[in-house]
């Protein structure tokens, strides 16, 4: 059995020395990578070759790539690297790196047109200045295999480990038995549907109730499927932090069933929560956990995978512990990492983001990834937020007061472009909100100017930390990033800030300086997201709120042929009492009047029968006023409330509010914090009120995002895809807090005259049985 590895991978573990250093970056995005590597190939000869394929093998290894390109008349094979700013920067050990890559290219280029020798050239390619840099050298064949043996020896011993441990890692995976006695009802239909998925190398859609064990149904069987379909890592993504726990929890308990279970299970947190010096740059200069980085990453690696048992399981903790014992970055270790695991658990980022890490491995490694997507009705929204880049008229006129004298001129420049943009004739010059065909080429070429000066001046300046001059310089690099790959689905818009009068103390009535914010905003995140699904072996995307499928489908950008599954739920009507209060109208032009009749049957139906509750309301000030008057009519019934900007201390204090043993009201805001992803089963929570249908509010940009929508789908679907199925979805997700085991017994009132509608009843679970009620009937329904 050989072990393949990556050119790149290869020469990373054996070829990278000395300090961590983020002084020469950011890198160019993928787009600038790729246009730049086909301008460079575009001005070769004929007969020039791109992206050479190439492999070679020593004893068990086999190693392979693609060379960049190769001119046979010349035989010069290259390897081109794009970069930004000044290449006198870059640190000597990504240099080197380069060197190690390029030899090894040459050697298995020599071997595959038995060449005698070749010329080896890195060809350093800016992408601001459109200039290469050529460092040339010429090799014979045997000192090119000589650099190759020796490197495949340093990485053979890593191999053989990795051999071992992955013929271990599916030994024990075949003979895996379910951690539990059974499977709940549904849950047995939810894994057979993943492991046919992974089988048959598809993506697959399931709807499935809360309640059922999803993420062991899920885990399990795409673990199980790991062996036959030779799938070498599992991806387990998360939009919050409780769902990444969860796979951990089930992870860890699968690991304790099965003591013979060889797998590596990693976290992966973000930069801002695994760092230990926020205040110091990621270099060696500054960060003693960068000094000498790449020296005491291989102790700090072998402890993480072969030290004991429970360090196979490295979340947050684990990983941060093995770090320091090493004096290396947490975060910059757990990136390592990913290339030995075999499940990752993460934020949805990591895959789908724009630079994702998880999806550029999984491409430059040829690895088979199965992909498990949980809760993935919220994958749309984030998904919008990962390709939307907004930049703030404000912050460019902070940067430019306190700007070094090197950056005037550009930034300068930038803000007389952005000028120009606000002052263009259009059709409706006044107004707030503007919607403009695309974003002008003049802005882009001074946005690009000022990245440019501000990329040359960082290099020059490493030490200086300006805070706000680096947030706009990464906000204005994401917008010109975005900027490239605009087309139909996403927006261009200008929000102007509202007049304020006139400059105070000026005595001339001069206006005040008014602000503007441009944004780029993503409507359909679909041609972003169908790369990343196409590039996975097979992709799981599950949750309680899939339906209807096709709005997924389609604003995700799921293959053709995609398997949908509706594991039927295990609950019955009889568990579960729901309501719609057909009096009560929670429009925002009622919600004042709605107040006290909401308060009134609120109290009602905690008098029939008193315990825990939670109160869904559509907005913070629209919670608090009812808060405020229950307070004030009830006083005998406890009660708590979600904040704003609530912290995780916060949140658990919330939660812990509710106890088999205690009895109160909880207000939360509908699709935050509590209306999802939170376990409180039996006594610690039955019922809920929900007083709004969960619309997005209409406005400008909702309303120009529903036609868009339309503008891809058809007039038919735009107020659907925009309005009704984001909101119903919500008030399920919040529903289904209530009934979470077959013993639970609860009731939900749905406060609004919308929900006796057909359009919205449909969206509705199957399970529940609705009646309708008026106000002064409440508690009948319990």
């Amino acid at each position: 059995m050989s072990y393949v590895v990556a050119v790149r991978t290869m020469c990373e573990f054996t070829a990278k020395h000395g300090d961590l250093d983020l002084r020469f970056t950011p890198s160019p995005s993928a787009l600038e990578g790729m246009a730049g590597h086909a301008l460079v190939a575009s001005r070769r000869a004929a007969g020039y070759q791109a992206e050479v394929s190439l492999s070679g093998d020593y004893q068990e290894l086999r190693v392979r790539g693609r060379a960049d390109g190769y001119d046979p008349d010349r035989n010069q094979l290259e390897e081109v690297k794009t970069f930004r700013g000044d290449l006198a920067s870059l640190p000597e050990n990504h240099r080197q790196l380069h060197w190690a890559q390029v030899k090894i290219y040459g050697w298995l280029l020599c071997q595959k047109l038995n060449l005698a020798d070749v010329r080896l050239a890195l060809v350093y390619f800016d992408i601001g200045s459109q200039q290469e840099t050529l460092l040339t050298e010429q090799f014979d064949a045997a000192t090119l295999r000589q650099y190759f043996e020796a490197q495949c020896e340093k990485f053979l011993g890593w191999a053989r480990q990795e051999l071992a441990h992955r013929s271990a890692r599916d030994a024990a995976l075949q003979a895996l038995a379910f951690p539990h006695a059974a499977f709940r009802p549904g849950q047995r239909e939810l894994a057979e549907a993943v492991y046919k998925s992974a089988a048959g190398k598809r993506c697959l859609m399931v709807q499935a109730p809360t309640g059922i064990g999803k993420t062991i149904g899920t885990v399990f069987p795409l673990l199980k499927a790991l062996p036959k379909q030779e799938i070498d890592k599992v991806f387990f993504l998360a939009a919050k932090t409780s769902g990444r726990r969860l796979a951990l929890d089930a992870l860890a308990l699968l690991a304790g069933s099965a003591p013979a279970l060889a797998l590596r299970v990693m976290e992966l947190v973000a930069r801002d929560k695994a760092c230990e010096h926020l205040d110091k740059a990621c270099h060696g200069e500054s960060c003693p956990l960068a000094k000498g980085f790449y020296d005491r990453l291989p102790a700090a690696r072998r402890a993480a995978l072969s030290g004991p048992a429970h360090h196979r399981l490295l979340d947050k903790e684990a990983m941060r512990a093995v770090a320091l014992a090493h004096n290396v970055c947490p975060y910059y270790l757990s990136q390592d990492l990913v290339r030995w695991s075999d499940v990752v658990v993460g934020d949805y980022n990591y895959y789908f983001d724009t630079g994702a890490l998880l999806h550029a491995l999984t491409g430059a490694n040829g690895w088979r990834a199965g992909v498990l997507v949980d809760e993935a009705h919220n994958l749309v929204d984030r998904a919008r937020k990962m390709y939307t880049a907004e930049l703030d008229q404000a912050d460019l006129a902070g940067v430019r007061q306190l700007a070094a004298p090197a950056l005037k001129k550009a930034l300068d420049r930038l803000h007389r472009a952005w000028r120009d943009l606000q002052t263009a004739p259009q059709p409706a010059p006044t107004a707030l909100y503007q919607v403009r065909p695309e974003p002008p080429a003049p802005f882009l070429l001074a946005l690009q100017q000022a990245t440019s000066a501000i990329t040359d001046d960082m290099e020059a300046h490493p030490a200086r930390l300006d805070t706000a001059l680096q947030r706009f310089y990464f906000d204005a690099l994401h917008f010109s990033r975005m900027a490239e790959s605009f087309g139909a689905h996403s927006l261009f818009d200008i929000t102007l800030d509202a007049p304020a009068g006139t400059l105070a103390g000026a005595g001339s009535g001069r206006p005040s300086r008014r602000f503007s914010r441009l944004c780029i905003r993503n409507v359909v995140p679909a041609p972003f997201l169908a790369p990343r699904f196409a590039a996975a072996h097979a992709v799981v995307l599950f949750s309680a709120t899939l339906s209807p499928k096709n709005y997924h489908a389609d604003t995700l950008g799921l293959p053709t042929g995609t398997a949908w599954v509706d594991v039927q739920s295990p609950f019955a009507a009889e568990q579960l009492k729901v309501a719609v209060v057909t009096d009560i109208s929670t429009r925002y032009q009622h919600r004042a009047a709605s107040l006290a009749p909401i308060a009134g049957l609120m109290a009602r139906q905690y008098a029939s029968r008193p315990g825990n509750y939670l109160a869904f309301l559509s907005s913070h000030d629209y919670l608090q006023q009812l808060a405020q008057l229950f307070r004030a009519l009830h006083p005998q019934i406890p009660v708590w409330e979600q904040t704003r900007r609530m912290d995780e201390a916060a949140r658990d204090e919330f939660l812990a509010r509710f106890t088999p043993a205690t009895q109160g009201i909880g207000f939360a805001v509908l699709g935050g914090a509590f209306a999802e992803g939170i376990d409180l089963p039996g006594d610690r929570l039955i019922g809920a009120f929900i007083a709004t249908l969960g619309l997005p509010q209409v406005n400008p940009v909702n309303e120009q995002i529903r036609q868009r929508m339309g503008a891809n789908f058809g007039a038919g679907k735009a107020y659907d895809y925009t309005y009704l199925y984001p909101g119903v979805q919500k008030v399920v997700q919040a529903a289904g807090r209530v009934i979470r085991t077959t013993s639970d017994q609860g009731v939900i009132y749905l406060m609004d005259d919308r929900f006796a509608r057909a359009e919205v009843r449909r969206l509705l679970p199957p399970w529940w049985h609705v009646g309708r009620m008026r106000v002064g009937e409440a508690g009948s329904a319990d």
